[in-house]
């Protein structure tokens, strides 16, 4: 038995920390959310596998132990071995206490979440991001997440929830803690010169940042996705959103580049009037960080 083995045997044998369940989502999740997939649960089953939910659902048993920035860490270092090359890491060791905010492009849509909550959590645990709903369904990460409808449905249950998770962003942050945002709300997707950049930063999120009145630290994510998933963004989001998790598997071991850029004070936020400037203005210092080579 192999050294790895041992590792992965060792942490099945540990119990999910409390409110964390095994898997991320099961067969029986998914007939429960769509009831007509009763009678075809060897199609449900075909799935989970096709699009690599069960991997998800193994990795995820074996570090249920763990939660939050921890869970996230186990994820980078040991189960997928990113080799994370980090531009100016040491600003974020300026902030040993009270509240900042981050802003990132999203061009991996999921592993740019896992390492993110891994890098800045590493000097700050009491570090939360603003996810989609669905990456809520990671129990294990739920204590450094706060969910919101990204894609803004009429669903009035959905909607309660994203009120309830601003209001919790803002006490998070008064509170002298620090909050993350991926401000394109999903990830990067082609535009019409054919390059991957994110789609435009949500209002809502400048909005949040202008009242908030705390230091801005603009993270940037060099790279992005398979040429096949964007492909398939062209033809349905839904399919490039079922390619997410072979997108991740398929970067074990693959270095990572992220830019953190320096701090844009409240005083130099307090220079944009009004919102649609500071969002451009905070989008462009972000992607400024792009010429880091």
């Amino acid at each position: 038995m192999s050294g790895t083995d041992n590792i992965k045997n060792e942490n099945i044998s540990k119990e999910c920390a409390p409110g964390v369940r095994p898997e991320v989502l099961t067969a029986e999740d998914i007939i429960r959310m769509v009831p007509k997939l009763a009678s075809h649960r060897r199609l449900v089953d075909w799935a989970i596998h096709a699009v690599g939910l069960d991997e998800v659902n193994d990795i995820h048993s074996r570090y249920c132990y763990s939660t939050g920035a921890e869970f996230s860490t186990h994820l980078v270092n040991d189960e997928f071995k990113y080799r994370l090359r980090v531009d100016n890491e040491a600003v974020l060791r300026r902030f040993p206490d009270g509240a900042f905010i981050t802003v990132s492009n999203h061009p991996y849509g999921g592993m740019d979440g896992i390492i993110l909550l891994h890098l800045v959590g590493q000097y700050r645990p009491d570090y939360k991001v603003m996810v989609n709903m669905i990456l809520y369904n990671i129990t294990a990460m739920r204590p450094s997440f706060i969910p919101v409808d990204a894609i803004k449905t009429d669903d009035p249950a959905k909607k309660a929830v994203t009120m309830h998770s601003i209001r919790e962003a803002m006490a998070h942050v008064k509170s002298g803690h620090p909050l993350g945002f991926f401000p394109a709300g999903a990830v990067s997707k082609i535009d019409k010169s054919l390059h991957i950049r994110d789609r435009e930063w949500q209002p809502t999120v400048t909005r949040l940042i202008k009242q908030l009145k705390v230091p801005v630290i603009p993270i940037y994510f060099h790279g992005h996705n398979s040429t096949f998933f964007n492909i398939l963004g062209l033809i349905d989001w839904r399919l490039r959103s079922a390619r997410l998790p072979k997108e991740i598997f398929n970067k074990r071991g693959k270095e990572v580049h992220i830019s953190v850029g320096e701090p844009i004070s409240v005083e130099k936020q307090n220079e944009f009037k009004d919102y649609d400037s500071l969002g451009k203005y905070l989008r462009d210092q972000t992607y400024a960080l792009a010429k880091l080579k």
